[in-house]
This record gives structure tokens, sequence and C-alpha cells, in this order.
């Protein structure tokens, strides 16, 4: 199946939800998706007979800048054999997307480094903790604005 004709199916059972579509001029074909809908629409994606996306290969925490944070999901069928990137954006104050933990286990490892590193909480997330950092670390260090402390724990940053 094609980008094009999976992102036909999501506008026919999703409608206004589809905020964005871009097939051509890129080298990922991407659906912008509204961020309170994109479990329904994992859920569409992964148990569609047509479809049928049972691997979400990478989940990533995006800065976009201009105080507007992202999650972008990759995802493949290993029985189609096709793959679409789905894309949300959320404002950086309100930095709260749902997870997709239930629809695709992979990503639980995915959306706690996605929240340590660029602050996105995954609400309904079973463990959603600090995977890389400290408990007590000031930040999230893939954010645009991020400053290095000078000091961590009384210690110098050897930055």
């Amino acid at each position: 199946m094609t980008s094009q004709e999976i992102s036909e199916k999501l506008k026919a059972q999703f409608g206004d939800a589809i905020l964005e579509v871009k097939i051509d001029g890129v080298l990922d074909p991407y659906v912008k998706v509204s961020p309170l809908s994109v479990k329904s629409v994992g859920l569409f994606l992964r148990d569609n007979p047509d479809i049928q996306f049972d691997y979400l290969m990478c989940l990533s925490g995006v800065d976009n800048g201009k105080d507007i944070l992202g999650v972008v999901y990759h995802l493949y069928s290993m029985t189609k054999r096709h793959k679409i990137t789905i894309k949300v954006d959320v404002p950086k104050a309100q930095a709260e997307v749902p997870s997709v933990q239930s629809v695709w286990a992979s990503a639980n490892w995915h959306e706690r480094e996605a929240y340590d590193m660029v602050g996105i909480v995954f609400t309904g997330h079973p463990d959603l903790r600090r995977i890389l950092l400290p408990d007590d670390y000031p930040g999230y260090p893939l954010r645009k604005d991020f400053k290095v402390p000078e000091f961590y724990q009384g210690m110098k940053v050897p930055y």
C-alpha cells in the first residue's frame, strides 16, 4: 500500500484529526495528527487488516523551535512491507501526548527517553520516569533553549 493510500484511509477514518499530509518532495512521507487522536490513530494503523503497522521502529521527541515540541513515530508493517511516519506537535507549555505504549510495547523506552531529554509527558504511560539522566537533573538537554548548568550537585560540569 502506498503512502497516499494510507493517508486517504486515515482521512476517511479520522477526518479533522488529520492535520497535514506530506507525500511528495520528502524522504519520509508523513501524516501530521492531532495530539489527542494519536493513540486511536495508532490502534487503527495497527489493527486495520489492509495496513497492519505492527512495528514501531522509532519514536523521537523533537524541539521544533517557536515553543513547539513534536513527537515523530516511524512505523513499519512486517507483513505488508510498507512504512509511514506519523507526527504530532504540542505547545512547549503543555507538552502532553497520549502514550502509545499499549499499542506498540516498544514505545515504552522511547517515550521515557523523549520525556527525559525533551520533556514531553506521555499521559497513560505505565512507568514514565527518567531513563538516561538522574531524577533531579535540571531541564531537558535536547531542547533548543537548554543551558548546561555550570555546576551539578556541587560538581563543576566540564563544558
